[in-house]
C-alpha cells in the first residue's frame, strides 16, 4: 500500500477498512485479517495496524473475538457509511467546492459526468 504524507498511516489503514466494508468485500459479521496479516501485507509495523483496528473498534465498527479474531460489527456498515459522510463533508467536499470556484466550474457542468 502506497501511503500518502498528509494522514497519518493508522488512518489510511482504517480508510481501507472502510472501503472495504462499504464495497460489500467484508459484510457484517464477516472475519477480517488478523493484525498481523494486516501488518505484513500493508508493509507496516503491528502496532501501527493495531491501532487502525483499536480506532475502528472504538467507533463500533469492527469487535474483536477474543482468540478467534476482529469482525465487522453488524450495524458496522451503517456506522462505516456515517463515519465516511461526515469526512467527505467535512473534510472533502470544501476543497473541491473551493477548486471548482478557483476554475470556475458550475455545478451543471459536472452533472454531465455523472449522468
Amino acid at each position: 500500500m502506497k501511503f500518502k504524507e498528509e494522514q497519518p498511516i493508522y488512518l489510511q489503514i482504517a480508510d481501507l477498512i472502510c472501503e472495504n466494508i462499504l464495497s460489500g468485500r467484508w459484510p457484517p459479521g464477516e472475519r477480517i485479517p488478523s493484525v498481523r496479516d494486516a501488518a505484513v501485507s500493508m508493509e507496516v509495523n503491528p502496532n501501527t495496524a493495531l491501532r487502525a483496528y483499536d480506532y475502528l473498534q472504538n467507533l463500533g465498527i469492527i469487535y474483536k473475538n477474543r482468540g478467534i479474531g476482529y469482525f465487522v460489527a453488524e450495524d458496522g456498515l451503517e456506522k462505516t457509511r456515517v463515519l465516511k459522510r461526515e469526512d467527505f463533508f467535512s473534510n472533502i467536499l470544501p476543497n473541491v467546492i473551493k477548486t471548482m470556484k478557483l476554475l470556475g466550474i458550475q455545478y451543471a457542468e459536472i452533472e454531465k459526468y455523472f449522468d
